[in-house]
């Protein structure tokens, strides 16, 4: 008696081009379902269907110009942190993983444990986004395509000077979406201080302030 595996074989050398017709619509299947549930996993609804997500860091960005802004241009959550080429897109899948095992462990589960680990967490982000020169940033804003001149006078010094440095997004723009850590605030006000970084540099209202007022 032969085996299933023989079996095959013989099935496969009577008909050959039918056995390779099943492969090959098997394969777009596999191939389609597998980017279809990829995708399913790449929208704004996916990440803030655990309230982890939700509670925390989206209602944060809801206030930012990267939800509502004049133009209604957004930017959402697979914009800024899923990269747009298939490699790295699957590698960052891979790496997601981690985040659904510490959903159920109930890791960040209260406002409490994720304030906790906000200072972890955005770290890692920030690690992660200077490794890779702000690559999903770079989607959207890059220096060649700056027109400085119609910038403020800050923000054209600052981006001038991170361009000759070749400084990355991230190096200034780490609560552009999300709330910084209160451990990080106090770490670098404190460095503000020290360097003697003008105050207007940072907060625009006293920049408008002091110029009102004719300091």
């Amino acid at each position: 008696m032969s085996s299933p595996l023989g079996r095959l074989r013989q099935q496969v050398m009577r008909a050959p081009i039918i056995a390779l017709g099943v492969c090959f619509v098997t394969g777009i299947l596999f191939w389609g379902g597998f980017n279809w549930s990829m995708e399913l996993t790449n929208t704004e609804s996916f990440c803030i269907s655990c309230h982890e997500m939700k509670d925390n860091v989206y209602r944060e960005y809801r206030k930012t110009i990267h939800f509502s802004n004049p133009t209604g241009v957004r930017a959402t959550c697979p914009d800024c942190h899923v990269p747009k080429e298939w490699l790295y897109k699957v590698k960052r899948k891979i790496y997601a993983t981690n985040e659904l095992f510490q959903h159920f462990l109930g890791t960040i589960d209260t406002r409490e444990k994720f304030q906790t680990q906000r200072l972890s967490l955005a770290t890692h982000v920030w690690e992660t986004m200077r490794a890779n020169d702000s690559r999903e940033c770079r989607n959207c804003h890059a220096f060649n395509s700056m027109d400085l001149k119609a910038q403020k006078g800050v923000a054209a010094d600052k981006h001038r000077l991170a361009f000759i440095e070749q400084r990355t997004c991230i190096d200034c723009h780490q609560g552009i979406a999300h709330s910084l850590p209160e451990e990080f605030l106090e770490r670098e006000h404190a460095r503000f201080e020290r360097d003697k970084v003008a105050c207007g540099d940072c907060h625009a209202d006293m920049a408008r302030a002091a110029s009102d007022d004719g300091w």
